[in-house]
């Protein structure tokens, strides 16, 4: 039905709340670049209306830090535009701090602890070649 795949990969080390709170962070930096991902609000039987969610699943894969580099690495260059989460915006606790220590580091040194992105499929296959479904 998609001929693009929305992935968002995890490092496999993360303890259960990081693991869902980088999720929900890259998934809104997704729809933020991509809002025609999002469909339209759910309406209940009683008239109550919910917000819409996004149209295409999203696939959660895991790897270690060796991988989770590659990945990135990969999707740099190949020029997929991805969201990213390192390790040291667990110590910030806001968006102003989260970019400038962000800023601080670059592919080489980042400590990626998560990834996501759309892309057409068998370029997000390659991207992300060697890990394995969330557990």
């Amino acid at each position: 039905m998609f001929d693009t795949k929305i992935v968002i990969v995890l490092r496999n080390d993360l303890a259960e709340w990081q693991a869902l709170n980088v999720t929900a962070f890259l998934a809104t930096g997704i729809a933020g670049h991509m809002p025609e991902i999002i469909g339209e609000d759910y309406v209940d039987r009683d008239g109550y209306v919910y917000n819409p969610i996004s149209v295409q699943p999203m696939i959660i894969l895991e790897a270690d830090g060796d991988l989770m580099r590659k990945i990135h690495r990969r999707s740099l260059e190949r020029g997929v535009r991805s969201s990213l989460y390192v390790e040291e915006m667990f110590a910030t606790g806001h968006d102003a701090a989260n970019r400038a220590v962000f800023a601080d580091y670059g592919p080489d040194d980042a400590k990626v602890v998560g990834i996501a992105f759309r892309a057409e499929k068998k370029a997000a296959d390659k991207i992300t070649k060697g890990a394995k479904m969330h557990r």
